[in-house]
C-alpha cells in the first residue's frame, strides 16, 4: 500500500540497527498531511491506519525499521556515536516519478543510541515540528516535512511534568547528514565511507560520477549556502546546528528549538540550552563553514590520493565558501526588495538601519508601498532610484509567519486536548505570501509583555 524500497538496508550495512519502535498503547490520529499525502501519491487508504502506522503499534507492510548510526559535533564537541535515540527509519518510499522518499518516525521509542534517554516525545514539539516545516515548506524552503502526528495514549515526564506522549511520521529526501560521514570517518572504516559517498551521490546528485568526493562536496556547499541564506531571509533561527543536524540532501532538518527573529538582531538566541549563543541568527553562515569543513575533513581521501594535495584542495573549497554564501544571500535579498540584480551596498544600509525592526513586517510593509518608520527616508530614496518591482516582491516576503506567541498559545492548547488554535495556525502559515486583509492577528509581533521568547528540545 506504501510501496517500501528500502536502499540504506542494502547497500549501508554497519550504518544502521534493527529494531522495531514501540508500539503506543493508545494512538489516535492528532494531524494528517492530507497536502503532501497526495503530493506523494501516497493511496488514499493509508489514511486508515495512520494511528497504527504512524505510531509503532503496527508496521506499515514491507518497513523494515532501523536506527541509524551517526557521529556529530554537538556546540563544537564531537561525539564519535550519536544515531537515533528516539527514531526508527521504516523503510524509503517511491513517489510516481521514481523519487526515493524516507518516511521516520520520531519520538518511537528508546533505542541502543539513546544515551540515556527515553526515547519519547510529546505532542507539543512534534506538533511545533509539523507547523515550522509546512510553514517553511509554504514559503519555498527546502525542509523535511509532516506527514502525521499520532498521540501514543501515554504519559512521559519533563522538566515541566507530565506531558502527552507523542509520535511524528516524518518524510525526508534522506536523513544523510554530515555526522552520518563522520561515524565512519572516525572509525577509519574508508571502505563503508566510500560506500556512503557513491550512495548520497546516486539519491541526490546523480549527475556526478561515483566516487567524486569533490564533486559532491561543491554541491553540497552550493545547496548549504542557498538553504542558510533562505533562512537568513525569512528570519528563521535553527538553534542547534550540530553537524548530525545538516543534511546533505540540503533539506532544513530536526526542527528542536528553532523559532522565527522578529525584530531584527544578529544575536538572536532561543535554543534554552545555547547559553553562549553558538547558533544564534547572525552566526549562522559562519556555522554552515565550519559544518562543511568537518565534511571536508571526512571526504579527504576522495579528494585526492595524496594527502598533501588533499588538504591543499579542501583548503580551497573552504575558503571559497564565504563568497558562495555571499552571492546566494545577495540573491534573496535582492528578490526581498524587488532587484534585477544585487546590489551589496543597498543591502548593507539597510541592514544597518534595521537593528529592531520586525523583520517580516518591515519587508511586507516596503512591498506594500506603506510608510516606514523614521529614519529610513535617505534609504528609501536610494531604493526607489532602482526601480524596484512591488509585484515580484509580495509572492518573497511573507505576511504571516509562525509567530512565537501564537506558536506557543497553540501548542499550549493542543497539550491539553483543544486542537482548534493549532489547526487555525496551521491554516494560516501554509499561505504565507495571501495579503493580511482578514487576518491581521496573525501578521503582527507578540504583544507587549510577551517577554523573551525561550524553545527547548523536547527531550
Amino acid at each position: 500500500m506504501i510501496g517500501f524500497d528500502n536502499s540504506w538496508v542494502r547497500d549501508l550495512p554497519g550504518s544502521f540497527l534493527r529494531l522495531a519502535p514501540d508500539a503506543a498503547p493508545a494512538p489516535v490520529l492528532v494531524a494528517w498531511n492530507d497536502s503532501l499525502a497526495a503530493d506523494l501519491g501516497l493511496d488514499p487508504a493509508v489514511k486508515t491506519h495512520a494511528a497504527q502506522w504512524f505510531s509503532g503499534a503496527a508496521l506499515p507492510p514491507g518497513a523494515e525499521p532501523i536506527a541509524l548510526a551517526y557521529a556529530g559535533h554537538q556546540f563544537g564537541g564531537f561525539s564519535p556515536q550519536l544515531g537515533d535515540g528516539r527514531a526508527h527509519l521504516l523503510g524509503e518510499f517511491r513517489d510516481g516519478q521514481g523519487r526515493r522518499w524516507d518516511i521516520q518516525l520520531k519520538g518511537s521509542g528508546r533505542t541502543p543510541f539513546s544515551r540515556g534517554g527515553d526515547g519519547k516525545a510529546a505532542v507539543g514539539p512534534m506538533l511545533r515540528e509539523y507547523l515550522i516545516s509546512e510553514a517553511m515548506a509554504a514559503m519555498g524552503i527546502p525542509t523535511t516535512r509532516a506527514l502525521a502526528v499520532v498521540a501514543t495514549g501515554e504519559t512521559i515526564w519533563r522538566d515541566a511534568g507530565p506531558l502527552p506522549g507523542a509520535v511524528l511520521a516524518r518524510v525526508a529526501a534522506s536523513h544523510i547528514r554530515v555526522g552520518s560521514f563522520q561515524f565512519f570517518a572516525a572509525r577509519g572504516e574508508t571502505d563503508k565511507l566510500a560506500a556512503l559517498l557513491d550512495y548520497t551521490i546516486a539519491r541526490h546528485y546523480p549527475h556526478l560520477a561515483p566516487g567524486d568526493g569533490i564533486g559532491l562536496f561543491d554541491a553540497v556547499t552550493r545547496a548549504q549556502a542557498r538553504l542558510i541564506a533562505q533562512w537568513m531571509g525569512v528570519g528563521f533561527v535553527h538553534g542547534v546546528m550540530n553537524t548530525d543536524n545538516m543534511a546533505l540532501s540540503g533539506e532544513t532538518i530536526d526542527y528542536g528549538p528553532c523559532a522565527f527573529m522578529e525584530g531584527y538582531a544578529l544575536g538572536t538566541v532561543f535554543s534554552s540550552i545555547d547559553r553562549q549563543g553558538r547558533y544564534a541568527y547572525g552566526n549562522q553562515p559562519l556555522i554552515l563553514g565550519w559544518n562543511l569543513a568537518r565534511l571536508a575533513e571526512c571526504l579527504l581521501p576522495f579528494f585526492d590520493t595524496d594527502e598533501a594535495r588533499a588538504v591543499e584542495i579542501a583548503n580551497e573549497r573552504l575558503g571559497a565558501i564565504a563568497g558562495i554564501y555571499r552571492t546566494e544571500y545577495l540573491a534573496v535579498m535582492a528578490a526581498k526588495l524587488g532587484l534585477a540584480a544585487p546590489d551589496p551596498g543597498l543591502t548593507d544600509v539597510l541592514l544597518a538601519l534595521l537593528p529592531g525592526q520586525d523583520w517580516t513586517g518591515f519587508f511586507r510593509a516596503l512591498s506594500e508601498e506603506r510608510r516606514l518608520p523614521p529614519g529610513f527616508e535617505d534609504w528609501q530614496a536610494r531604493w526607489r532610484a532602482q526601480a524596484p518591482n512591488l509585484a515580484a516582491m509580495r509572492p518573497v516576503n511573507p505576511v504571516v509567519i509562525p509567530r512565537n506567541h501564537l506558536v506557543e498559545a497553540a501548542l499550549t492548547s493542543a497539550s491539553a486536548g483543544d486542537l482548534a488554535p493549532f489547526q487555525t495556525l496551521l491554516a494560516e502559515v501554509q499561505r504565507p505570501f495571501a495579503p493580511a486583509e482578514g487576518r491581521e492577528g496573525f501578521a503582527l509581533p507578540a504583544p507587549e509583555g510577551f517577554g523573551d521568547y525561550v524553545t527547548f528540545c523536547g527531550t
